[in-house]
């Protein structure tokens, strides 16, 4: 027997379409929105109201990532700031190869990776990516330059856009905008093309890119929209094929660097505490020796845009992990410092300077800015002697012209008494004035640091692990270490830069290794149950056939929090309204609630729509039930379903890009 679904608009319809049988069922799904769906869907007999033990284990503990076999694994590490790709032969697992060196670099920063910057033509065309993009654009002539695209720093558009689509559009240097989508789809691109010849290089021959398996990073806080963002750009870009989706694997920063970090050697890294690379331990032992069965740590992975923090536990003989707690983080990565340098230049010279200077100077001030970005990296807590910022002549030349006095006269004027001019042309910052620069950014790191530490499931930390650019920050690592006091080992790597490109690798070699992961948000979908006195309030009861039926009800497929095995679905059944219905869309809910009554309560949204194409299915029987199962244990939310007559598979899709 299945439960009987319609769909509401404040009233329902096609119930009348409900055998005697089905109305003794007690949960009818009733999609409240803005147009009425064409399903009339069904759950299934147990599941009124959804509770943990309603989550089946598949019996196979499989995953999604099984399919075809891969050669090799090429991870792509996607940053705010810079960006690179890594890679593995799957016969050689333990062997990760790093991408070629790329010409250009800054002064006293690893070009291992290469800044994230595109450059495109003045009539859109893809031109160049990294320092070559960057350098092209230095060298432009300043009338030539405004009309060349150039963007940086744009991946945070995905994580601050609140109703994120394929539409979705980019500021570029020059204040023209561009579609996003048709930029991370450039970018990916240029990293196909690079991993594909070097790959080709070494094999002496053309390499197929069926042969490889790919994965992208992104940060653990991103919502669903975000993540399915990133996998259109790759199949737009030609990573993958749509039709081969297991082809491209989505994972969470912290996650790969957790992989990785618990495979590092104590060689391979660096104890804060002690400023020893050995620990007590022999050099050539895993953190693995310094870990046992049950063990918890931390991962903080700070990058340019965003820090992600994870708890794990390790589950020895295998190293198998389990998330203890959900992700967390924010928007407080390294260019927060970057705001704040923007902003003492607005104090000093006016934000109507600032902004006419970055639209009529694009290329100027991106040099500003990689003048500073080279100075941040030298701020420290014991520096003593200050830091010298150089300002690019044109910023000299066009603030006389814009306000017809001297860069050296604003300052002066300005009342920033801790940043002098010296006669060499540069902006001297003594340490306290850069340091304040960093303030706000680790003050919001320190309190979200201290709130998970203060979580009941966060106890008894054995290892802190700081990864990603940021963590080189000796202004960041004092910090951590202030507020933790000895409760656990702080541990950075030693390619600090490069953790979780390499983790992305061995994650791509074996998704599986993290068995059980803690769900973000609270899933689920509007039902109408049964009206009940005194339990369901009055103004969502509704009448139809005598019967009372309790509207906008929340029927939760996970909740926030709740732990998730690797290969657990969530089951629903669900039926076409009229036989020759081809489509059944469902709208799907979230909350950051763990608790969740009402589809209509505050803080409740709808995030996406399940789309069930029955086209093909079609069947003598008097009713159709398909039967939905859902996966939330993975990185990516997924769906499958099948026509249980005559069992046939059923395109089921889950979309949480906004329309």
């Amino acid at each position: 027997m299945c439960n009987c679904l319609g769909e509401t608009q404040g009233k329902i319809k096609q119930l009348d379409m409900m055998t005697e049988k089905e109305s003794a069922t007690d949960n009818i799904i009733a999609d409240a929105m803005a147009t009425p769906s064409p399903a009339k869907s069904m759950g299934d007999p147990g599941i009124t109201p959804l509770s943990p033990s309603h989550i089946q284990k598949n019996d196979t503990d499989s995953n999604a990532h099984t399919g075809p076999s891969f050669i090799v694994v090429v991870a792509v590490d996607f940053g705010t700031t810079s960006s690179g790709y890594a890679y593995a032969f799957t016969k050689e697992p333990e062997c990760i190869h790093t991408m070629r060196r790329w010409e250009g670099g800054d002064p006293g920063v690893s070009n291992q990776k290469t800044p994230t910057t595109i450059l495109l033509t003045p009539d859109r065309k893809f031109h160049s990516f990294g320092y070559a993009a960057r350098d092209f654009y230095h060298d432009l002539d300043p009338s030539e330059s405004r009309h060349w695209l150039y963007l940086e720093k744009f991946k945070m558009k995905l994580h601050t856009t609140a109703n994120l689509s394929i539409d979705t559009e980019l500021h570029a240097a020059n204040g023209k905008r561009v579609k996003a989508i048709d930029i991370f789809a450039y970018a990916l691109a240029f990293f196909k093309e690079q991993a594909l010849k070097e790959l080709s290089d070494q094999a002496g021959a053309e390499f197929d890119n069926t042969n490889i398996r790919w994965v992208i990073t992104v940060p653990a806080i991103w919502k669903m929209p975000a993540k399915q963002f990133m996998r259109e750009a790759a199949y737009k870009a030609g990573l993958v094929p749509r039709d081969i989706p297991e082809q491209l694997i989505i994972a969470l920063e912290p996650e790969a660097a957790s992989i990785y970090c618990r495979k590092l050697r104590l060689h391979q890294m660096i104890d804060i505490g002690t400023k020893t690379t050995q620990n007590g331990f022999s050099p050539t032992e895993n953190v693995g020796a310094g870990m046992t069965q049950g063990d918890r740590y931390v991962v903080v992975d700070c990058g340019g845009g965003t820090v992600d923090l994870t708890v794990h536990q390790i589950q020895l003989p295998e190293g198998h992990l389990k998330e203890l707690y959900k992700a967390s983080g924010g928007p407080y990565g390294s260019i927060g410092i970057d705001y704040e340098f923007e902003k003492l230049l607005c104090k000093i010279f006016g934000p109507d300077f600032i902004d006419q200077f970055k639209i009529k100077r694009p290329a100027a001030w991106v040099d500003l800015m990689i003048a500073f970005e080279s100075r941040k990296r030298a701020a420290a807590p014991d520096r003593t002697n200050p830091l010298n910022i150089n300002l690019p002549f044109s910023f000299i030349d066009y603030y006389k012209k814009f306000r017809g006095h001297s860069v050296e006269h604003a300052l002066r004027k300005s009342n920033v008494d801790f940043v002098k001019w010296s006669s060499q042309g540069m902006l001297r910052m003594n340490p306290d004035a850069m340091n304040a620069l960093f303030k706000p950014t680790i003050d919001h790191i320190i309190q979200h640091l201290t709130d998970l530490f203060d979580k009941p499931e966060v106890y008894d930390i054995k290892f802190l692990f700081l990864v990603g650019g940021f963590a080189e920050s000796p202004l960041l690592q004092q910090a951590v270490q202030n507020m933790l006091h000895g409760r656990s080992r702080i541990i950075i790597p030693h390619d600090v830069g490069l953790t979780i490109l390499k983790g992305a690798v061995l994650f791509g070699l074996d998704p599986g290794v993290i068995k059980v992961r803690r769900s973000p948000l609270t899933y689920g979908v509007g039902v109408l149950n049964r009206y009940i006195e005194g339990k369901h309030p009055p103004d969502k009861m509704l009448v139809k056939d005598g019967t009372r039926w309790c509207t906008d009800v929340f029927d939760t497929f996970i909740a926030c929090d709740q732990s998730v095995a690797l290969g657990e679905t969530v089951k629903r059944s669900y039926t076409p309204a009229k036989p020759s219905q081809q489509v059944i869309v469902i709208h799907v809910y979230c909350s950051e609630k763990e608790r969740v009554g009402f589809i209509s309560e505050p803080g409740v949204r709808k995030c996406g729509t399940l789309r069930l194409d029955v086209t093909g299915t079609e069947t003598s029987a008097a009713r159709r039930e398909i039967q939905t199962h859902m996966q939330f244990g993975d990185t990516e939310i997924r769906a499958m379903a099948v026509d249980v007559a005559t069992s046939r598979t059923v395109k089921a899709s889950i979309d949480f890009l906004a329309q």
